[in-house]
């Protein structure tokens, strides 16, 4: 089950998230910055005992671009389709909210493909660069792929 994140959530997506930057995953995020981001968070929970298993944040950038960022699935619940499930309702959402153009910041080029991701020079997104880049441990050597997926019925020209 896919629902929006709550305050009494926000430990649990913590300890997900670091479990995949210590491995170099995703990068990690501090408590307070989940608090701020709330709104922006999607879970996937556990309908028998209602863990969550799986994170994904929707982050709108500017006008017409948003980020799917903090993607993350419990190890042992890994290529069920749950990623891809929190993917699916990310893009929905974004379409509801009148994005055009969706990107992603990965380590996983290939799982964005499927969903109609393409690989893109990270230049072509300044907001996200200025914005939340100047402030990554990795900036400005990151070595992560960055990937967009318009959305609507074709690429704009």
């Amino acid at each position: 089950m896919i629902r929006k994140a709550t305050v009494h959530d926000v430990k649990a997506i913590h300890r997900l998230l670091n479990r995949h930057a210590a491995r170099g995953e995703l990068l990690p995020r501090a408590l307070s910055d989940l608090y701020d981001a709330l709104r922006d968070f999607s879970i996937f929970q556990e309908k028998s005992r209602g863990s969550i298993i799986g994170v994904c944040a929707f982050h709108v950038c500017w006008e017409d671009l948003a980020e799917i960022r903090s993607l993350a699935v419990r190890e042992r619940y890994q290529r069920r389709g749950i990623g891809s499930a929190l993917v699916t309702a990310a893009l929905a959402e974004g379409h509801d909210l009148g994005i055009k153009r969706v990107f992603a910041l990965t380590y996983r080029p290939a799982f964005f493909a499927k969903h109609g991701f393409q690989t893109i020079d990270k230049a072509l997104l300044p907001q996200k660069i200025w914005a939340d880049c100047l402030k990554c441990v990795k900036f400005p050597d990151c070595d992560e792929i960055a990937m967009l997926k318009f959305l609507g019925d074709e690429e704009p020209k």
